[in-house]
């Protein structure tokens, strides 16, 4: 099972390659007055990690709210 993965990670990492090799012309993104050139491959991965970052903050937050709310400080449980 281990070769399979690493075989799909050998697959992932290639196709990743080849997008970033692909898409080497420079964009220019503008947001608020201010912009930014760079190659598109470079653009798309900053807002990926930019994006995961944002999402798992979002889920921490959320989880951390959550077990929060089940735990009512001077509750008292009653067995039946």
């Amino acid at each position: 099972m281990r070769w399979f993965y690493l075989g799909i990670i050998i697959v992932f990492a290639a196709a990743t390659l080849l997008f970033a090799i692909q898409n080497l012309d420079i964009v220019t993104i503008e947001f608020l007055g201010l912009s930014a050139r760079a190659p598109l491959a470079l653009m798309i991965a900053i807002f990926y990690v930019l994006g995961a970052i944002t999402g798992g903050s979002l889920l921490g937050l959320l989880r951390k709210s959550a077990r929060q709310s089940k735990f009512t400080p001077g509750a008292t449980t009653s067995a039946a």
